[in-house]
This record gives C-alpha cells, structure tokens and sequence, in this order.
C-alpha cells in the first residue's frame, strides 16, 4: 500500500520524517509518497481530503475531523513556540486595528492566535509564511504574524516585536499552544494508523541519534539557508510533544476544540 503524506518543507518536518524519506524505517507492505508545501496549501489540501496523511494546523483540525484523525507522534507543540506579531517600526493600537497585518493563512494556528489576541484586528492579507517579513519591509502591511524560521531572522532584518503571541495564550490558558499535528484518514484500518504512527516516532528518534547533524535533505528543503537557524528551529519545535502528544497536549487540544467547535465529540487521536 503506498500512502501520500504532506508535510511542510520546515527544519522540524524535515528533521521528524528524514528517516522515512530516506527510507531508513521500511514497514512490509507500506511506501511513503510525500508532498511538500506551506502551512496554508497543506490546510486547503485537508479540507479536500486528496492526501492520507498530512499536517495540518489544530485550529484547522476541527474542520476536518470527520475525515481525519490526529497521530500521536509528529506534531508541533509546546511553551515558547508561538507566533509573533511584528512590525517596522513602534505602532500605536489604533494604527494597527486601522492598518493591514499580514498572516500566513486564514485557517492557521496563528491567525487563530491573533484574532484571540486582538480580536479588532478586521484588515488581513495572506502570504506564504516566508514572504511575510519582506511584505512588513515593503510596507505592505503595518504589521504582520511570523512562524518556523523567521521567529529567529525578524531582528537582524530590523523588524519589531510587537507581541508574542504563543505567550498570551500561555498566560490566558496555561497550556502549551497546539501549533499543527499529524492527521491521518479516519478510514484506514487502526492497526495501519497505529503502524505510521510508531515509524514516526521511530523517525524522530533516529534523528536524535543523528543531532545535532543536518543533512542534505534538511539543508535542501530549508527555507532559511542558515544552519544556525535551522538547528533552533529544530531545537525549539521538535520536544517530547513530538514523540508523543501527551495528556497535557490532548487537554491543550481539547481547549482550542472547545474554543472553536464547542460541543465536538469526536475523538481527538488514536489510540495505541
């Protein structure tokens, strides 16, 4: 059986699923097709269902939950790895509520984040999440939302820090902010789910083996050519949440389910 997977061509993807890729995990009967694209595209790419696996941001999650299931390993979650809110130069709040912020996507985690944040906040324009830093230096927008590597580059491009917006949702809730996960078909049979889910996990733990080494692969899929960049991003967005959701995860999830889908009963992830 070969299934399709989409992931994002991220530091933290490329470091999670390298071992599969290069075909190091091998399970009887099962190959690995995979598709690279940014956060938005693999959202739109949920929604119409075309892929077997993918990840997906949890604030979308909850509209694809009738065909999706989330694993319990691959997913992107903890303290201090929220989107920022940043800006060329110091702005008032009423210059922001009036201006244009740019976002990496409409039903991404983080512009879930921003609207929880600055709710009046009406004015928005979409960019792929590496393009958003320059659309902030063109003036473009006033202000924009960045996420993956630009958390580490914005300061050295002259950028401003207006808000970090994972740490208002830490100080509101108290939980680790879901950022995306790995959801697979509903369909599949559990035993074929629980299967990709242990490669997974057997991935990442091959690439601690490896760490703090960056492979082809890694370099090649990066936005962010920097290999200083690349090593935080893989330090800051792959954690034990990655090896498995756990039940402050799940309960993390559960209160964004709350929040945008208020009486969902569906079940949230596998069971192994």
């Amino acid at each position: 059986m070969k299934l399709r997977i989409g992931i994002s061509p991220c530091p933290n993807d490329t470091f999670i699923f390298e071992a599969i890729v290069a075909q190091r995990h091998i399970v009887k009967d099962i190959s690995f097709e995979f598709v690279f694209e940014d956060v938005q595209t693999l959202n739109e790419m949920a929604s119409a269902g075309v892929l077997d696996i993918i990840k997906v941001s949890y604030a979308h999650y909850f509209s694809v939950m009738d065909r999706y299931i989330m694993l319990r390993a691959g997913g992107a979650m903890g303290m201090g790895v929220g989107p920022l809110l940043i800006s060329k130069k110091k702005i008032s709040p009423q210059e922001l509520i009036a201006g244009t912020v740019a976002i990496p996507g409409t039903n991404t985690t983080a512009y879930l984040l921003l609207r929880i944040a600055f709710p009046d906040i009406k004015n928005i324009r979409t960019y792929r999440f590496e393009k958003i830093e320059q659309a902030v230096l063109n003036e473009e927008t006033i202000a924009g939302v960045i996420i993956h590597e630009n958390r580490f580059t914005y300061l050295e491009k002259g950028l401003l820090k207006m808000a970090d917006l994972g740490e208002m949702w830490e100080k509101q809730t108290g939980f680790p902010i879901p950022l995306g996960g790995i959801a697979i078909r509903r369909a599949l049979p559990h035993l074929l789910q629980q299967t990709v889910n242990n490669v997974i996990r057997q991935s990442i733990e091959t690439a601690y083996q490896n760490k703090p080494l960056l492979t082809a692969f890694i370099k090649e899929k990066a936005q962010e050519m920097n290999e200083d960049v690349m090593k935080k991003h893989i330090d800051l967005y792959v954690n034990s949440h990655s090896l498995d959701i756990g039940l402050l995860g799940e309960q993390a999830v559960q209160y964004m389910g709350s929040v945008l889908y208020p009486g969902n009963t569906q079940k949230l992830f596998i069971e192994l």
